[in-house]
């Protein structure tokens, strides 16, 4: 058997090292991206600090459909001014290039995470009489929304223009979506540009570990045309 030649293990491990961070950049770029949830707008489906792990594929190749949890990037100021970086200089460095690089998940500072109710061409009522949404003319089920919550305190009455989407958290209560943005420059719309990917499941804690599932009642709505 031919032993390694001396420092050829030496050689090798800064290649492996580099190989490894590569195939992290392409798969953080082009396939996965994890977020950490940063509010409890979108609770209990998402809580506080969960880690989530955010198709970016399938949404580069495929539409958004209306029920999906989506990731964004701030379309307009909804967030206000980012929050003022802590730690020093060289702390932060290292976190964000082990952010950069897919090692650690994103902290979402200027990105916000809804679940997606309308899409190009929907029409959206808030509310029918029983004070459920309307998509499309259909009264919506949402089974997903925090205790207590009704789908909406405010009435609004919107048809989505192509290329955009009409997004909403599950804890109605507690999150300024769509409904406090309509006087932004997309009118509360988030263009499909913005989206990041779909959140498809949680990956931390242990104890909250699951696949996103799509709401079943928004997804069977017919899309119009």
């Amino acid at each position: 058997m031919r032993l390694p030649k001396k420092g050829s293990l030496l050689r090798e491990v800064p290649i492996i090292v580099i190989s490894a961070l590569v195939v992290a950049v392409v798969i953080k770029t082009f396939f996965i991206h994890f977020f950490f949830v940063p509010s409890g707008s979108m609770e209990n489906t998402l809580r506080v600090g969960d880690r989530i792990a955010v198709n970016k594929f399938s949404a580069m190749f495929s539409d958004i459909r209306r029920g999906e949890v989506v990731v964004f990037k701030d379309p307009d100021n909804w967030l206000g001014a980012a929050p003022a970086a802590t730690g020093n200089t060289i702390t932060r460095d290292i976190k964000r290039a082990l952010v950069d690089v897919g090692v650690l998940p994103d902290p979402a500072e200027q990105y916000l995470v809804k679940r997606t109710i309308g899409v190009g061409g929907d029409h959206i009522v808030c509310c029918d009489v029983k004070g459920r949404l309307q998509v499309n003319g259909t009264s919506i089920n949402e089974t997903y929304l925090f205790p207590g919550n009704t789908p909406s305190d405010s009435k609004f009455d919107v048809t989505v223009p192509k290329g955009f989407i009409w997004v909403m958290g599950d804890h109605r209560g507690a999150s300024a979506d769509s409904r406090f943005h309509t006087d932004d420059i997309h009118k509360g719309f988030v263009p499909l540009s913005d989206v990041v990917g779909r959140a498809e499941f949680v990956v931390w804690p242990l104890n909250h570990m699951k696949f996103l599932s799509v709401a079943h009642d928004l997804s069977k709505v017919p899309v119009k045309k």
